[in-house]
């Protein structure tokens, strides 16, 4: 069982990436120190289950992360790390974590590189007013550091029980 973590990192937004599926993060080694922290955790080997959410402390992602906190024993006995990632700073993660008890790593990707990498950094819309924004997804990464699954403009009822499903196979 992990305590609460967060890490954040200086600007790297100068990385070039291609489409997610079947693509290989270790090829990435070296360009960005979230992919890293991230092949830390495959080079311990652990899968990871990548998800990306808009905002600390609102309220579908806090029932999201509290429902994933439900089920870390479940990802923990797949061998598999959840990690989830927003451009939340690390003082917001702190406060986050702390106040609704989660024990995962959050990362902080305030320049949205790795939004970006994975195609989540989109254009929204609200009330009329268009605004760019994390779109809810989530990716599952296996130990050779592939990503295997993907799952996008998620729907959080339900939804860490269809990860765990598609883990399970």
């Amino acid at each position: 069982m992990f305590d609460f973590i967060a890490f954040v990192c200086a600007n790297e937004s100068d990385m070039v990436m291609d489409p997610m599926l079947e693509k290989n993060l270790f090829n990435f080694k070296g360009t960005n120190c979230l992919i890293d922290i991230l092949l830390g955790y495959l080079e311990q080997g652990k899968g990871v289950v990548l998800y990306f959410y808009p905002k600390d402390n609102t309220s579908g992602c806090t029932t999201q992360a509290s429902d994933l906190q439900l089920r870390q024993d479940e990802f923990n006995s797949l061998n598999v790390i959840t990690v989830g990632v927003s451009r939340d700073s690390l003082k917001s993660h702190e406060n986050f974590a702390s106040k609704h008890n989660l024990k995962f790593p959050l990362l902080s990707d305030s320049e949205t590189v790795l939004c970006e990498w994975f195609e989540v950094w989109k254009e929204k819309s609200m009330y009329g007013k268009k605004y760019m924004g994390i779109e809810r997804s989530t990716f599952y990464i296996d130990l050779s550091g592939i990503i295997q699954k993907e799952w996008r403009k998620v729907k959080i009822a339900g939804h860490w029980d269809q990860v765990l499903k598609e883990l399970k196979k």
